[in-house]
């Protein structure tokens, strides 16, 4: 029997700056799943890496006086060192620099313009410089793109472009088929919605005046527009195709849901198998921003809460695929509750307590045998799986309270051994458990039980 395999993407992020707790967000939400997958013995495989192209990151380049290849190495190192902190285990990070994936997109290009799918014209619209996407007014709010606040600029200009409308229907089909699956289910309704109420019209997919780009074969005066050059990257750095999960934030969910499926359907190419959509990080109540100070960075949650710390409190704030809302005040009470007061007063007090009896085991752990933590993993329902994880942390301390194991210690050691044999199976249960989201404390845990020697996790903040 073959191995079942598993392949999640999540976006190439744009490299004309050092990463965010957005970034991160989705890189843990991404990485979590593929060790959980893992686990569960299928072949999982995670990508992740860089959109490197554009006008933007050519214009940043200049301000910094830099090429605009020195840029994009610099911020790409930065986006590695972020991942490594936070222990992404991403099996690829690909760069639309990378000369395997230009040549891919150059052959990708020159079969469409072959075919009649791509052909020379003009595009005009209105143009967002931020998002380095042209906007349809339902986009747009008073004018303006409202990820930018800035006013959309109408533009016109020589452009090679790519048909649409006439794939409308049939993505239409694939998506109610969840054929090119839609979750959560609102994101697919929405999607829907757009598509009965506009017509798609045919993608621009160069650029005249942009020279940081992949130039298109049959027409060197053009380079191949962002958007078109960065979906492939998901392609070009598979180790198996399709998909199954492209994840993604949900302020680029419009062009992933029509864009990339028909790329794909036009190059002959299985399409993906779906979209999994999540909102936005929020702090109290409004989008972070520097000018309401309400900014919180990553780097400064990791040095608050460390790696594991970090993770678990990122995709314990709420359900994914809402939006979140965190602030560090809540975030410091929550690693104080759960971690410090929480799971690591539990594993001190059951090592204390088992460390000079001998003869205590632990039971082998079968992830397969948790159906609802199953279910809840696979359903992306990362908040409610912890809460499972930590419904056993509560009643373990909860019994210990009510057994109180260091007075039987002393007069009735068969109910001693007993009730530590429960609780240091459900506490390597628990370790078991977070192991795709806390994979150091996991292991500690484990430790800690097989070699008795106490080592505290989480110091209280």
């Amino acid at each position: 029997m073959s191995q079942k395999k598993f392949f999640i993407t999540t976006p190439v992020y744009y490299a004309n700056a050092q990463p965010h707790i957005g970034h991160a967000y989705t890189t843990v939400a991404s990485d979590v799943l593929v060790r959980f997958k893992k686990m569960n013995g299928e072949d999982a495989f995670l990508l992740t890496g860089m959109d490197e192209h554009g006008a933007k990151i050519a214009q940043k380049a200049e301000t910094e006086n830099k090429t605009p290849q020195e840029l994009v190495d610099e911020i790409s190192e930065g986006f590695k060192l972020l991942w490594e902190k936070l222990g992404i285990d991403y099996d690829v990070f690909t760069r639309t620099t990378e000369k395997k994936h230009k040549n891919f997109i150059r052959e990708a290009v020159q079969k469409l313009y072959d075919n009649g799918i791509i052909y020379k014209g003009e595009y005009e619209g209105k143009y967002c410089v931020g998002c380095e996407q042209f906007k349809a007014e339902s986009d747009l709010v008073d004018g303006k793109c409202p990820d930018h606040n800035t006013e959309a600029e109408l533009m016109r200009e020589e452009s090679y472009l790519m048909k649409m409308g006439t794939e409308q229907e049939w993505l239409i089909k694939m998506i109610k088929e969840d054929k090119f699956a839609i979750r959560p289910e609102r994101y697919k309704n929405e999607v829907l919605s757009f598509l009965k109420n506009n017509k798609l019209e045919d993608l621009s997919i160069s650029r005249k005046n942009v020279n940081w780009g992949i130039p298109l074969p049959f027409d060197e005066s053009h380079t191949v527009y962002v958007w078109f050059d960065a979906f492939l990257s998901y392609v070009t750095g598979a180790k198996f195709w399709p998909s199954d999960i492209n994840l993604i934030g949900k302020d680029i969910l419009r062009v992933h849901s029509t864009i990339w499926p028909i790329m794909l359907k036009h190059l002959g190419l299985e399409i993906s198998r779906g979209l999994f959509v999540h909102g936005h990080i929020l702090s109290d109540g409004k989008k972070m921003s520097k000018t309401l100070g309400n900014v919180i960075g990553i780097d400064e949650m990791l040095e608050q809460f460390g790696k594991d710390g970090t993770r678990y409190l990122l995709l314990s704030a709420g359900s994914f695929g809402e939006d979140i809302d965190i602030t560090m005040e809540r975030l410091t009470e929550k690693y104080n509750a759960d971690l410090a007061n929480g799971l690591g007063n539990l594993v001190s007090r059951v090592i204390t307590l088992s460390s000079d009896f001998e003869g205590l085991q632990v039971s082998d752990f079968e992830i397969e045998n948790k159906k609802e933590f199953v279910n809840l993993m696979n359903d992306f329902a990362f908040d409610k799986a912890l809460d499972y994880v930590w419904k056993i942390v509560r009643e373990s301390n909860k019994y210990i309270e009510e057994t109180k194991p260091w007075e039987l210690k002393k007069t009735k050691r068969d109910k001693f051994a007993e009730v530590m044999t429960k609780l240091r199976a459900d506490l390597f249960l628990v370790a078991g458990l977070l192991k795709p989201f806390m994979p150091e404390t996991s292991e500690k845990i484990k430790k800690q039980l097989t070699n008795g020697v106490k080592d505290i996790l989480f110091k209280r903040l």
